[in-house]
């Protein structure tokens, strides 16, 4: 499952139009609050993997959120503030945050923090013995499903996937994705998408279940396994 992540801003445009997009361009299932009172009722009903918490929050303190956070759930905190000062983030990392992030946030390094958090919170499938994963066959020629089925793919799909799954949750740029299927300098970009396109297609069809090659805002895409 994609990990879920709840964005806690009220600033409505850089939620709304830069973080969540951005996160869900990377792979995860964000869910965007502009209060504390509507995150007390998330976690509620339910417990995210991780709350990137804003300091500044119309009805709370999230210093004081972050700890209570840390005191009652399991779940990983990353703090989003405009405070960059040292006092500011050794107090944000005492009461609980697993780290302390400055506005205006890079959102490479903001999902790059997320991914190493859960990588602590939740071990990827491939380090547990015996998980079904995606993966190729032996010749390569073959993508296996987690529920064992094959999916036959062309040289190009071979090609991409090979280079898309020796970096599994990390993006792949399109001129690596272009080079990886024979492209030139020639090649239409655009010919990535539609590949992706039908790729994921051709998987639903033959193997039922959703493969998990999400676009890169800017960069390329990114099998998330």
């Amino acid at each position: 499952m994609r990990p879920h992540v709840v964005v806690v801003e009220d600033d409505d445009v850089l939620r709304d139009t830069l973080v969540a997009p951005a996160l869900r361009d990377f792979g995860f299932r964000v869910t965007g609050l502009g209060t504390v009172r509507e995150l007390d009722r998330v976690l509620d009903v339910d417990q995210p993997d991780i709350v990137v918490l804003d300091v500044g929050l119309p009805d709370g303190d999230g210093f004081s959120i972050a700890e209570r956070l840390y005191r009652q759930s399991r779940v990983g905190i990353v703090m989003l503030s405009g405070r960059h000062t040292q006092a500011d983030r050794v107090r944000g990392l005492s009461n609980g945050a697993d780290a302390y992030l400055a506005k205006p946030v890079v959102m490479h390094e903001l999902a790059a923090t997320l991914r190493n958090l859960m990588r602590r919170l939740r071990p990827p499938a491939r380090d547990v013995p015996n998980e079904p994963v995606w993966r190729l066959d032996n010749q390569g020629w073959c993508l296996i499903a987690p529920n064992a089925v094959s999916v036959a793919l062309k040289s190009h799909e071979r090609a991409m996937l090979r280079v898309l799954l020796d970096e599994p949750g990390e993006p792949v740029a399109r001129d690596v994705l272009i080079a990886a299927v024979g492209g030139d300098e020639q090649f239409d970009p655009h010919r990535i998408e539609v590949l992706v396109y039908r790729l994921r297609s051709k998987v639903a069809k033959h193997a039922g279940l959703v493969l998990p090659l999400n676009a890169v805002r800017g960069s390329g895409y990114v099998f998330t396994m």
